[in-house]
């Protein structure tokens, strides 16, 4: 026969123990759940409200800079327009903009659910943790190229046609002595002098303004690893489109041959139409008279004659620089760039 048995009031003690681990044991459950989803739901909005805070300070630098100014109004609606688009939820709010510092946009977005500007919890709100408002923000700047690396040439400030009032400047050719055109004030100082400069990697140099100057790479030829670059931009031209290249441009130059050198005041963007650096191949491109759009007055003469055919344009580039400002002069041609 099977015992019948009555709870003890040791066993109730038991099973009231027990409950109180089982809530102890919930609330460190729900602890970790919020320290886990909570947090990365935060992490995850930071990084999406940062997307949005960097697209919003490059979209209002460029525009400042287009208008020769803005207030901080008219900062804030452009840094609007790009910063909801560049977050996943579409929902971000332009909290402020900083103008205070010449040439820099500063912009700090915050979270925006529904219209109380909060992120609220998934887990923390079971244990009434109040909702959080997460910020992010960046800086970005505008100024004159004040260094560069590109295609191993520079160009002369005499050959230089773009004004201020102007976002082009005429057609122009661009010879290398003895064309005798835009050789620069130093005449027949370098040979070579429009003038090719020394490079650290294959058609490639790097320079910068001010007082260091940048070595020259005599003679009329291009170096013989351009070929690349040249019929890439043969390509891009072909296809309907523009090539724009931004060249150091120099004032001045000094002694002769592999010890000659260019000071770099800046830099200048210019629309390439057509070459002659060199004959046959990559190394020559509507360069004639009868080629598209050339004259006899741009076409480049046979033999020896070298030159580049094009015009200069304004221009603005992005994030081809390091540093936070620049000190360049200015020569149409502008960088912006994201610098925290």
């Amino acid at each position: 026969m099977r015992r019948l048995t009555t709870a003890t009031k040791a066993d109730g003690k038991e099973r009231g123990a027990a409950g109180v681990l089982v809530a102890v044991m919930m609330l460190v459950l729900i602890g970790a759940g919020a320290l886990a989803v909570d947090t990365g739901q935060i992490y995850a909005e930071r990084a999406q409200l940062q997307n949005a805070a960097d697209a919003g300070a490059m979209a209002a630098a460029q525009q400042c800079h287009k208008a020769g100014g803005c207030t901080v109004g008219q900062a804030m609606a452009w840094a609007a327009e790009l910063s909801g688009p560049n977050s996943n939820d579409g929902a971000t709010t332009v909290d402020s903009v900083d103008l205070s510092v010449p040439n820099q946009v500063k912009v700090v977005t915050s979270t925006r659910s529904g219209s109380n500007g909060f992120l609220t919890k998934l887990f923390a709100s079971a244990l009434n943790a109040p909702p959080v408002t997460v910020r992010a923000n960046a800086i970005a700047t505008f100024g004159n190229k004040s260094k560069g690396s590109g295609f191993p040439l520079a160009l002369s400030n005499h050959c230089f046609n773009l004004s201020g009032a102007l976002a082009t400047g005429e057609v122009q050719k661009i010879s290398y002595k003895p064309g005798g055109t835009c050789t620069g004030p130093s005449g027949t100082q370098i040979p070579g002098g429009w003038g090719w400069l020394d490079r650290d990697s294959p058609c490639n140099a790097t320079t910068q303004t001010g007082t260091n100057n940048m070595g020259s790479d005599p003679g009329n030829n291009p170096p013989t690893d351009c070929a690349t670059i040249l019929d890439g931009w043969k390509t891009t031209i072909l296809a309907g489109r523009d090539v724009k290249v931004s060249f150091p441009v120099f004032d001045n130059a000094t002694n002769q041959g592999q010890n000659g050198t260019f000071h770099i005041i800046g830099y200048a963007t210019f629309k390439i139409w057509g070459w002659k650096f060199g004959n046959n191949h990559s190394y020559e491109f509507r360069n004639t008279a009868s080629d598209p759009g050339m004259t006899s007055a741009l076409a480049c003469n046979a033999g020896n004659d070298r030159c580049v055919i094009g015009q200069f344009v304004k221009f603005e580039s992005i994030d081809s620089w390091t540093g936070a400002g620049g000190t360049g002069a200015n020569l149409g041609t502008v960088d912006i760039k994201l610098i925290k």
